[in-house]
């Protein structure tokens, strides 16, 4: 399955390439109103791909408020919203959260510690792809004053705690963090990190979507 992945678009027309899968991690917008979720709508209308899967993220205040508002826009856009929940695409599972850690009483703001722990305990072993809004800390989680402000809930739960974790983990949140980075665990198992905020620091879209290509976890198993 060949997918692509964007994250922080805040508003502008990105345009993705063709793909099987598209994957949304949050802050498509920047209040979540309406009017911003209709614009929303009509951009993911416009995306070319098969399956678009989207999570919301801190910026989504209207969702939190209303979580009908995104489950209306799923329905428009014969797309799928996830909400620490999970689907499976042809095998190929997938877990999406728009939780991250407490900032300034955004939306989705869960307290470090046992609060936000309650979330990530819900990711289960053995799914393929993990979209979260924000990521673990330290992996592509500084911002531009050299701070690592990811949350080490979801990294313990991700690199210590699942048993079988995701072969790919995607999410946005700190703009300045773009890029990819393969982690290899304690046991050997890597997890291919993927940052895919589409905005730099100044809400400009300068990064391009990310691409990559998964098999489900049965099929790769066989190719061994």
């Amino acid at each position: 399955m060949k997918c692509v992945a964007v994250s922080d678009i805040h508003l502008r027309a990105v345009s993705t390439p063709a793909a099987d899968l598209l994957i949304v991690s949050g802050d498509m917008t920047f209040k979540g109103s309406p009017s911003e979720m209709s614009w929303y709508a009509s951009w993911l209308n416009k995306q070319p791909q098969k399956y678009k899967v989207w999570i919301a993220g801190n910026h989504e205040l209207g969702i939190e408020q209303d979580p009908q508002i995104a489950h209306r826009i799923a329905a428009e856009t014969n797309s799928i919203y996830l909400n620490d929940s999970e689907i499976t695409i042809e095998g190929v599972r997938i877990w999406g959260s728009p939780i991250t850690p407490w900032f300034f009483d955004w939306a989705f703001n869960r307290q470090r510690g046992g609060e936000i722990s309650q979330h990530w305990q819900l990711i289960p072993n053995g799914i393929d792809i993990l979209i979260t809004h924000g990521p673990p800390h330290s992996y592509l989680d500084m911002t531009k004053d050299g701070e690592h402000v990811g949350c080490e809930e979801l990294a313990d739960r991700i690199l210590n705690k699942l048993e079988v974790p995701p072969k790919i983990h995607i999410f946005g949140h700190i703009h300045f963090g773009y890029g990819e980075k393969v982690v290899k665990r304690a046991d050997g198992q890597t997890i291919m990190m993927i940052n895919a905020s589409s905005c730099d620091e100044r809400y400009e879209a300068v990064n391009a979507p990310v691409t990559f290509e998964i098999l489900p976890r049965r099929t790769r198993s066989k190719a061994t």
